[in-house]
């Protein structure tokens, strides 16, 4: 059990931006990673609440393995958070390294990343999931914490429909977040065990936030998990912090196939009625119907902010810079 004191961030990587602001991010794999990349340049007290129902990968094969929660979309959240430096550069490129087994051969390491094991190596050598991640981030020089949104590993289990030989509607039950995100639409979304403790950090991170960003990512395995654990959407519905909604810059990934901007604000609604939202913050780019997308904004309360956070680059990613400006605006403004 961890009973050590956690040593000092390098001097180096602590953050110059000056901002005593708190910030809660929620989410999950790249599209949290671009909210990270963004936030930790305007904020100085910024806390990384990660989807923890990962079941594919290397994470998958720790986690059957080892009975361990998923750590990669943990490992990228910490790789988000490294400092801009060769220091911060370096520990982020080995957190991303995937060994590659010769001509192919698959063997026991193969595809696996070199920031999952050096996670799963501190948990099971200090007893304490958050304290690992602690000590990973102080190695890193992390500008922030990672925290699991849950004590215990979580699947997600979803309904698809299909037509049968006859052409009837049916729906078939779908368990995984690596099979569901690629099923296109599901309806019935919920998390096993259903009464899944949350993790208490995660829950005082919540609390104590000035502001709370859900999104970007997968929307249906990523953003509204937050929302199905029990005790994290209740901390996320009565939090005295003002809640910011990012939307994602491609709306049409496999597990959202034909959703507009809308829909993805009525998914929120639908599953966690309770949960209201200052400020929804979307690309004009992505957002075909600006009527209807507000309409559906105020139904959980929220203003719209539109403006340009997508990269040069036409591909749907989030500029770091872009999207950090974004925010400044919005937590300056409100």
């Amino acid at each position: 059990m961890y009973t050590g004191i956690l040593p000092q961030v390098p001097l180096h990587s602590r953050t110059s931006a000056g901002s005593d602001l708190r910030v809660t991010a929620l989410g999950g794999g790249h599209g949290l990673a671009a909210s990270l990349s963004a936030l930790r340049l305007i904020t100085s007290e910024l806390t990384a609440v990660v989807t923890v129902a990962d079941d594919g990968g290397s994470s998958g094969r720790l986690r059957e393995e080892l009975g361990v929660l998923p750590p990669g979309d943990l490992r990228m959240a910490l790789a988000a958070l490294c400092d801009d430096t060769d220091w911060g550069r370096t520990w982020r490129d080995v957190m991303q390294h995937r060994f590659t087994s010769k001509g192919g051969a698959g063997g026991s390491l193969d595809n696996h990343a070199m920031g999952n094991l050096l996670i799963v190596t501190l948990w099971e050598l200090l007893g304490d999931t958050v304290a690992g991640l602690q000590w990973a981030g102080a190695l890193l020089g992390a500008r922030g914490t990672v925290l699991p949104m849950a004590s215990v590993p979580l699947t997600i289990e979803g309904q698809v429909r299909q037509h049968n030989a006859a052409g009837e509607d049916t729906r078939r039950t779908i368990r995984g977040q690596a099979t569901l995100a690629l099923q296109g639409t599901v309806e019935n979304v919920h998390l096993l065990p259903p009464d899944a403790p949350a993790c208490p950090e995660a829950l005082a991170a919540v609390a104590e936030a000035d502001w709370v960003v859900l999104g970007p990512g997968s929307w249906y395995t990523s953003v509204l998990p937050h929302l199905l654990l029990p005790q994290l959407r209740t901390a996320l519905s009565t939090t005295k912090a003002k809640r910011c909604l990012t939307m994602n810059l491609d709306l049409n990934d496999k597990e959202t196939t034909g959703m507009s901007a809308a829909d993805h604000l009525r998914v929120i609604s639908r599953y966690a009625p309770e949960f209201g939202v200052d400020v929804v913050l979307a690309d004009p780019s992505s957002i075909t119907d600006v009527a209807q997308f507000r309409e559906a904004a105020a139904m959980i309360g929220a203003e719209v902010v539109l403006g340009t956070v997508g990269g040069s680059g036409g591909t749907a990613v989030h500029d770091p810079l872009r999207l950090a400006a974004a925010y400044r605006d919005i937590f300056g403004d409100n």
